[in-house]
């Protein structure tokens, strides 16, 4: 049987404008509006029939990133106390079976990838001017409001970038792409944060 990988957070220098999120499970949801329909008592999030919209209630969200593909994202997985792979992956598969459960009648394919990315927040006066030095997006709010999520690019990492406030993105990354992601926003942000 194959090892779980442990699920703590890369090492992220910790500053007033970016912060490692803390631990998280995550799914990757493929299926019709019926799996939707099905999944969304058992997990408690309902799921934005609106294109780029993240839903959320207390710890848990869904993401909309593509036509019938959507993250689930709860941010307060028993793995959040630190590098507890044993309790983590069995709080995981304990969900993975109640959302399996309820799907059981509808074509979909659930996947677990907690192990496979971290979160950071960035946030602050200078948030979208940082991630706009890497980010093609117009991050402006009038164009990407609070709620708004999509799948993009930072340079030449993939994201899931997220507006949770006006001034607060969170971003999810690839775990072997975390160094590139936080030293070249670091690299960006030194014209605002010259202390950085």
């Amino acid at each position: 049987m194959a090892e779980i990988a442990t699920r703590r957070s890369p090492a992220v220098p910790s500053t007033d404008w970016m912060r490692a999120q803390a631990v998280a499970a995550r799914f990757i949801l493929h299926g019709p509006e019926a799996a939707r329909v099905a999944a969304a008592p058992v997990w408690g999030v309902n799921f934005s029939d609106q294109a780029c919209r993240a839903l959320v209630l207390g710890t848990r969200a869904t993401l909309w990133l593509g036509p019938e593909e959507y993250l689930l994202l709860d941010r307060a997985d028993p793995a959040n106390t630190g590098d507890q792979s044993t309790s983590a992956s069995s709080g995981v598969a304990v969900t993975a079976a109640a959302l399996e459960r309820a799907l059981s009648a509808t074509a979909h394919a659930l996947v677990d990838i907690s192990h496979r990315q971290f979160a950071l927040e960035i946030s602050g006066p200078q948030a979208v001017r940082i991630l706009n030095g890497a980010c093609p997006l117009d991050l402006d709010v009038s164009e990407f409001p609070v709620g708004m999520c999509t799948r993009t690019v930072l340079a030449k990492a993939e994201i899931v970038l997220w507006r949770t406030r006006t001034d607060a993105f969170h971003v999810e990354v690839w775990r072997s792409f975390g160094g590139y992601v936080t030293g070249l926003l670091g690299e960006i942000a030194r014209e605002f944060y010259p202390e950085t």
